[in-house]
């Protein structure tokens, strides 16, 4: 069964304060009133054991008197003493036994005749103890009665003597808990509302965000409060990034529109070529073996121009998408290195001398040229160099020699004022002033070119995207074409720096075959 799930009801901050207030301040006031309860109770048993210490002192005169007044049979004086035994004892109880544990008189509130009374303690240093009986507790404090008439004294006092008090304290201490419930939740919820406010501000700003204003849209004054402040930050960065990741998102959509476009409008001739020879492939079935030959060959060349054309676009579209999460500090003369290692493997006739750290001597046909040792350090992508390298060197390759002669190479790397500088030079009839800036066009090539007019198109690209600068000049010599390349010098420290937040060179307008 499908269905929309039912909306879940939230609660608000502040009301969760004062709702965690309401349930823990009376928790609280109840733990803190059980400890003073408990410390009442001490003290009020304390103040009652002191009076019956008090009382024992003041009537054990009176209880010697009416042993020996009992012991030679003396009424009068017995039943005086009687009496003032019992006025000393105030309001405490009193028994009063003879050495052999008869009792000669008990007053006031004492226990019934199953009580277990406690013996004094020697030379009268003991204090009160609990006795229970009959479902009752007392305080007991038993004293020897010393002298010619020896006995016991005894001073009671029940213990719930002193629940009046400690009542009062617990009815107070209820009361205090009843009442902090609503005190402290409606506290504690002004207080939220209050605290919680810039918050609220701050969601409301963010519900009112136009999504197409993006960060720009959202601003926020210092509210006072961190944790509200670091949300706000939080957004903030949040929305740049989003915003960037729109802006890169836009910016794909219109390289994979631009890819399309011009790929539809440069295989346009080739294709129509390739429709045109096998058209008269297929209706001349009978021709003679030297047009059949020249047809395939046409056919041959047109599927390397489709190959090269589509290739070059990709990685021209590649290096609009690049992320900066691809740049590493490197040595410019790895990708140099490499590039002249894979042209003299699939060109062995062409001559390429190299000079500069990290490259080795004049090409002598030895092995490869290994890595770069120069120490030259720039912000880089590898495969960005790489592209520029092969491409320089295929571009040389091609154009780059006298007629019925193959191409003669000089690779330089060097370091100046802060760059890396990587120069190709090449003896072929050079590129005329007033062209040099327009061979960096797309699809600018000339008419005899195999090429798809997009090779240094990609180097001009991937030089931008290094930060760095490419022009077109003569060699010392005079004579053939130079490619300069440089790009600045990091340190291994250096922060990264950012990449151009525009890359339109799939997209931009240049010049067509």
């Amino acid at each position: 069964m499908s269905g929309t799930a039912p909306a879940r009801r939230s609660i608000s901050l502040a009301t969760r304060i004062a709702t965690g207030a309401a349930l823990l301040v009376p928790l609280l006031v109840l733990g803190t009133g059980a400890l003073l309860l408990g410390l009442v109770t001490h003290d009020l048993r304390a103040q009652q054991d002191t009076r019956l210490r008090d009382r024992a002192a003041a009537v054990l005169p009176a209880a010697k008197a009416l042993l020996s007044a009992t012991r030679q049979d003396r009424p009068r004086v017995e039943q005086n003493q009687r009496r003032n035994l019992l006025d000393d004892a105030l309001d405490v109880g009193i028994r009063v036994a003879d050495a052999n544990g008869d009792r000669v008189t008990e007053g006031g509130p004492v226990p019934g005749p199953a009580a277990v009374l406690p013996h004094p303690a020697p030379a009268g240093t003991g204090g009160p103890v609990t006795v229970r009986a009959q479902g009752r507790a007392w305080r007991v404090l038993a004293r020897p009665v010393a002298g010619a008439d020896p006995g016991t004294l005894w001073v009671t006092a029940p213990v719930s003597a002193t629940d009046p008090q400690v009542d009062a304290v617990r009815g107070r201490i209820l009361w205090a808990a009843a009442l902090a419930a609503p005190l402290s939740g409606l506290l504690a919820y002004g207080l939220a509302r209050r605290a919680t406010a810039p918050l609220s501000r701050l969601g409301r700003r963010a519900a009112a965000l136009d999504p197409r204003a993006g960060a720009v849209g959202f601003t926020h004054r210092h509210s006072g409060v961190r944790e509200v402040d670091e949300l706000a930050l939080a957004l903030e960065s949040a929305l740049a990034r989003y915003d960037q990741q729109v802006a890169r998102t836009g910016q794909a959509l219109e390289t994979a529109r631009s890819f399309s476009a011009a790929a539809s409008h440069e295989l346009r001739t080739p294709l129509m070529s390739l429709r045109t020879n096998l058209d008269v492939l297929g209706a001349h079935p009978d021709l003679p073996p030297t047009d059949r030959a020249e047809i395939l060959s046409d056919l041959r060349d047109d599927h390397r121009r489709l190959l090269d054309l589509l290739t070059a676009l990709r990685t021209l579209a590649r290096g609009d998408l690049v992320e900066e999460e691809a740049f590493t500090v490197l040595d410019p003369a790895d990708p140099a290195a490499a590039a002249v290692a894979e042209l003299r493997r699939r060109r062995p006739e062409v001559t390429v001398d190299l000079a500069g750290p990290g490259l080795a001597g004049p090409d002598t046909g030895g092995p490869d040229v290994g890595p770069g040792t120069g120490g030259l350090r720039v912000h880089g992508w590898e495969a960005g160099l790489r592209i520029v390298c092969d491409n320089l060197l295929a571009n040389a390759a091609v154009h780059g020699h006298r007629p019925g002669e193959p191409a003669r190479i000089a690779v330089g790397l060097r370091r100046d004022a802060g760059q890396a500088v990587l120069t190709v030079d090449d003896d072929g009839p050079g590129i005329p002033v007033a062209d040099r800036a327009a061979v960096f066009d797309r699809f600018r090539r000339r008419r005899d070119s195999p090429g798809s007019g997009l090779g240094l198109t990609l180097v001009a690209q991937q030089v931008a995207l290094h930060r760095g600068t490419v022009t077109v000049t003569e060699p010392p010599g005079g004579t053939g074409c130079r490619v300069e390349v440089r790009l600045p010098l990091v340190g291994e420290d250096a922060p990264t720096p950012p990449l151009p937040a525009r890359r339109e060179w799939i997209s931009s307008t240049g010049a067509s075959a």
